[in-house]
């Protein structure tokens, strides 16, 4: 697609390429630490998409994509086994408070517009769906008996209320399943919304109503400038089953329907995978980054290990480290719950630290402009032996803190560990040309 200065535009991708830099680029550019010019240019490209509705009044927009700060989703919402939304929204205000920078509405049970409305309306953050999920309750049928339509319809609805990204699972094509067939995977299909689409296409016998009516998806998505996350309903959910035809025919397919995306003026992100052993991982961005045209990477994990359940966070850091620094833009936290039930409060603080972690050593090997700036802080902390310094530079002061004061040191220029023989007071005061003394006179 392209544009000139004079002619209108309705997207931020559109506003980008007649050279115009929204008021949303130049947050971005801010936050960022880099020229509106360059933030406007990767959206022209693809390369960088900016979520933010026209009708999410509470936004504070964000940049994914080629040279920013990697981000980090949090998934939550209401379930048949906890349609709790004060809960939920709880459990949102502590993603937020430990830095999320997008919330999912996965809720899949009962009118979850109840809960949206309540998250548009608190969070600053980006939001996102996945409009399958909510087709059912939505319009209270059984999965047989909803229609092409009845997809489409929630997908606009939810556009309507202000949604900034949603996952579409429009290359789960006729085509893409025939090789599916063919592999005979250990784990299946564990894509939600793609095992739902899946399950009514074989029922029905009818294509993917998202791919197969994907021009008019194109239009809602332009009309309220929604980013399509285009879903991969066929990552592997294990590692035997990582970068096999399925995997692979889909992303083709996503590719495909990038560039058509593009050509409507509508900002597209790529979702990838899943589960794969580490040595796969940087490979299947490459992958991915040539297939799909350098669009933004948006990665659930990828878990390394099968054996870690309640310690998923830590399987999933460990890979979307891995993924981000090979050049992922977007890591979908991962709890400590996943595979065993819904998160509670602190699940959702622990996947949330634990992602950050992860995007944040990425982004130092990535070079992101003053990604290290914090680091660099906490350093010169450390030498001073400063212990609000650190505190203050700490992921989660508060747990930094408690650690420290969980047994107080007797002098408080060390810590419980060390107390003399601290190595960094040792030194100090060696250069300072001071007299070190291990013991009391």
């Amino acid at each position: 697609m392209e544009a000139k200065k004079s002619e209108t535009w309705n997207t931020q991708r559109e506003a980008a390429l007649c050279g115009i830099v929204t008021p949303q680029m130049e947050i971005v550019a801010a936050d960022e630490k880099q020229p509106a010019e360059a933030v406007r240019e990767r959206v022209a490209a693809g390369t960088v998409a900016i979520p933010c509705n026209k009708n999410h009044a509470a936004l504070h927009p964000e940049g994914i994509g080629l040279g920013l700060r990697t981000k980090i989703n949090v998934n939550l919402g209401i379930s048949g086994d906890s349609p709790d939304y004060g809960a939920e929204l709880r459990k949102t205000d502590i993603a937020l408070r430990f830095g999320a920078d997008s919330i999912m509405d996965l809720s899949n049970y009962g009118k979850t517009n109840q809960f949206r409305e309540g998250l548009l309306k608190r969070s600053s953050a980006m939001i996102g769906t996945v409009p399958v999920y909510d087709a059912v309750g939505y319009f209270e049928k059984d999965l047989l008996s909803l229609t092409a339509r009845d997809f489409l319809d929630v997908a606009r609805r939810h556009a309507q209320e202000g949604v900034d990204f949603m996952t579409i699972h429009a290359g789960l094509t006729r085509r893409a399943l025939s090789v599916f067939k063919t592999e005979h995977r250990m784990m299946n299909i564990v894509s939600r919304g793609g095992s739902l689409l899946f399950a009514w296409m074989e029922m029905t016998g009818h294509e993917n109503p998202f791919y197969e009516h994907f021009d008019e998806l194109l239009s809602v998505m332009r009309e309220y400038d929604v980013t399509l996350s285009l879903g991969d309903a066929l990552r592997p959910g294990c590692l035997s089953d990582a970068t096999d035809g399925g995997q692979i025919s889909e992303l083709t397919e996503l590719g495909l329907l990038t560039e058509r995306a593009w050509e409507k003026g509508v900002q597209v992100l790529i979702e990838g995978p899943g589960h794969m052993a580490l040595n796969e991982i940087a490979a299947n961005v490459i992958l991915e980054k040539r297939l799909c045209h350098n669009a933004p990477f948006y990665v659930l994990g990828p878990l390394v290990t099968d054996i870690a359940p309640g310690y998923d966070h830590i399987t999933s850091a460990i890979g979307g480290a891995v993924a981000a620094a090979a050049g992922a833009d977007f890591l979908c936290y991962v709890t400590p719950a996943e595979h065993l039930g819904l998160p509670d409060e602190n699940d959702v603080k622990e996947g949330v630290i634990a992602s950050r972690i992860a995007a944040h050593a990425a982004d130092i090997a990535k070079n992101v402009p003053s990604a290290r700036e914090v680091d660099d802080a906490m350093s010169r902390a450390r030498h001073e032996v400063d212990w609000e310094g650190m505190f203050s530079c700490a992921l989660d002061p508060e747990k930094a803190k408690a650690y420290y004061e969980r047994i107080p040191p007797a002098d408080r220029h060390t810590c419980s560990m060390c107390g003399r023989m601290c190595a960094i007071r040792t030194t100090n005061m060696i250069l300072a040309g001071k007299r070190v003394k291990m013991m009391d006179e």
